[in-house]
């Protein structure tokens, strides 16, 4: 076999692909109908495919890559840690430089105290410690009834066994099963569920669901409740005002362990170092990963208060769990040097105070397009809800997720990288983008939406369900 480089004709790296890679969440059967989309390389807010095309990349890849493509100082301390320490392992009494700097890092950027942390290699590893975690620190407390986690419909914790089961996706649960001990509510999605309701009171109530499932299955018996600042995967589904002061309210009054998932509001999406912050919410327990590293190294952990570290450290015997790569060198090594970059470039601020206020203006008029019914947007994270009746927020009658996929289809054919998540169109580009290319995006948006919207009309699809 020839030695393959990006200067293989595209349709010999399909070929290849094909024979021998297996995808994440795809069907073989649909990416042999459409050809898989080579990326070769990558700067700022741009990627490049293998047939010359500059694509801007309005997901930062996977929510991760939050210091944008190319960054060639996390290279060079990549290289220097390999050399000088390419691995070695934090079992058995033992640690390293990097993974010291890291932790102690990341308890001055948490917020309360939250002051501990169990390293991973992704946020779906996290969350598996999680629920040790919390089952482990009830046991030690004397209460080891106390197991069941609560989590949310249409939530996204990860696809291990752990964190698919925490997840509310059926398609993940209907892959292989769920662990036991896990109960789901419903979310806060007021578009799609809320009816009469206004938002405020749609949102108290999807919140005072997590007291009536306690009170049911017996507060002796609940640990602890997980959920996303903002559900992600789910859609970008943000709560309202009213939502996660009540979940606060209900975790106290019933002493149940609170677990923010911040895989991908963590370091500077929603405009502040954490979502937690954004929405005031007081959590035992953070998920991290993704922006982490900015996507660069795979590495995740669980940040833990006070009281779970001193509990479970308090215990005689070991705590057992554990990965081979938790706070891997290398992967901790570059972390930290996307943190410097992060702090010292001022890229949360930048969120804050230039990116977020542009693209809330261009992102919001975007409800003035006949498929777009709303617009939510948070930091640099954001969505759009199509519809075809505004007012009614009806649903297409065609099968769901296809007018979604229309469109993602019509981005991608515009170089513009843009998720569905059945009719939602989300986006979450990389923090560094700048106005320019926020106007490029919504321009590559707006022709997209505009090609979907007649190619629905063409096909007959313009129907309420």
């Amino acid at each position: 076999m020839n030695k393959i480089t990006n200067h293989l004709p595209t349709a010999e790296l399909q070929a290849l692909d094909a024979a021998h890679h297996m995808h994440p969440f795809t069907s073989d059967a649909q990416l042999a109908k459409r050809g898989v989309r080579v990326i070769t390389g990558g700067e700022g807010v741009w990627l490049k495919d293998s047939e010359g095309n500059r694509i801007i990349d309005g997901m930062a890849g996977l929510w991760c890559v939050n210091i944008g493509y190319g960054r060639g100082e996390l290279a060079d301390v990549a290289a220097r840690q390999i050399r000088e320490l390419s691995y070695y392992n934090t079992f058995f009494m033992t640690t390293h430089v990097p993974a010291i700097a890291l932790a102690a890092k990341l308890a001055e950027l948490a917020p309360g105290d939250l002051n501990h942390v169990f390293f991973a290699s992704s946020g779906s590893e996290a969350n598996d410690t999680n629920i040790r975690l919390v089952r482990r620190y009830w046991d030690i407390k004397g209460q080891p009834e106390r197991r069941v986690i609560i989590a949310r419909k249409n939530g996204y914790h990860g696809s291990t066994m752990g964190g698919g089961s925490l997840g509310g996706m059926p398609y993940i649960h209907a892959a292989g099963g769920k662990i036991d001990g896990i109960e789901h509510i419903g979310q806060p999605n007021w578009w799609a569920e809320g009816g009469d309701m206004t938002p405020e009171d749609f949102g108290l109530m999807r919140a005072r669901e997590l007291e009536e499932k306690i009170l049911e299955i017996g507060a002796d018996k609940v640990g602890a409740f997980i959920g996303e600042a903002v559900q992600g995967a789910g859609g970008v589904i943000v709560p309202p005002s009213t939502y996660w002061p009540e979940i606060q309210r209900i975790c106290d009054k019933y002493g149940i362990l609170l677990i923010v998932d911040e895989v991908i509001t963590g370091f500077g999406r929603t405009g502040n170092w954490f979502g937690s912050q954004t929405f005031g919410i007081r959590p035992h327990i953070m998920t991290i990963a993704k922006g982490l590293s900015s996507g660069y190294q795979p590495i995740g952990g669980s940040i833990v208060c006070d009281e779970i570290a001193h509990v479970i450290g308090s215990a005689d015997d070991d705590f057992n769990h554990g990965y081979t790569y938790s706070g891997h060198p290398v992967a901790s090594a570059v972390a930290l040097e996307n943190l410097r970059i992060l702090e010292e470039e001022g890229i949360v601020d930048h969120v804050r105070d230039v990116a977020h206020p542009y693209l809330a203006e261009r992102w919001h008029a975007l409800a003035d397009h006949p498929m777009v019914g709303e617009t939510s947007l948070v930091g640099l994270m954001g969505s759009l809800q199509l519809t075809p009746n505004k007012a009614t927020r009806a649903k297409f009658a065609a099968k769901p997720g296809r007018i979604g996929y229309m469109t993602r289809e019509r981005c991608f054919a515009n170089n513009l990288i843009m998720r569905h998540v059945y009719e939602r169109m989300i986006i979450s580009p990389p923090l560094v983008i700048t106005p320019e290319e926020i106007d490029v995006l919504i321009a590559r948006a707006t022709q997209s939406l505009d090609e979907a919207y007649k190619q629905v009309k063409a096909e007959g699809l313009w129907q309420e369900a």
